[in-house]
């Protein structure tokens, strides 16, 4: 028990004093103007840095990003036939699949898919 208190007592002491010596090492003493402007070839930039964000591309990856998880959870289940249940494992995927499905119907009626609006 002594053992386990000391163990973990010296990791919150070795936890605190890196983000202790982090947080001072990161800081910047020096505010540059030209450091912190955006940077346009050496030229002062003629209208806002910040371009406004496409919510329409945003959407569009975050649903390829689903999809592609969803195709990593799909994957492995080619390699498990052979050790398992073969009703389980159909049970499973017809489920998985479904669920994907339903997904994919939900995001197409609202007009998620459409590239053309």
């Amino acid at each position: 028990m002594l053992t386990l208190l000391t163990s973990i007592s010296f990791t919150i002491v070795v936890g605190i004093a890196v983000m202790l010596l982090a947080s001072l090492l990161a800081k910047k003493m020096i505010k540059d103007r030209e450091k912190s402007s955006p940077f346009e070839c050496g030229f002062d930039p003629k209208s806002s840095a910040r371009l406004p964000f496409s919510m329409r591309f945003f959407l569009i990856a975050i649903i390829f990003l689903i999809f592609d998880v969803e195709i990593a959870l799909i994957l492995p289940m080619a390699f498990i036939l052979k050790t398992s249940f073969i009703q389980t494992w159909s049970l499973v995927g017809v489920f998985f699949l479904l669920v994907l499905l339903l997904g994919l119907y939900h995001e197409w009626n609202q007009g998620a898919l459409n590239w053309t609006n």
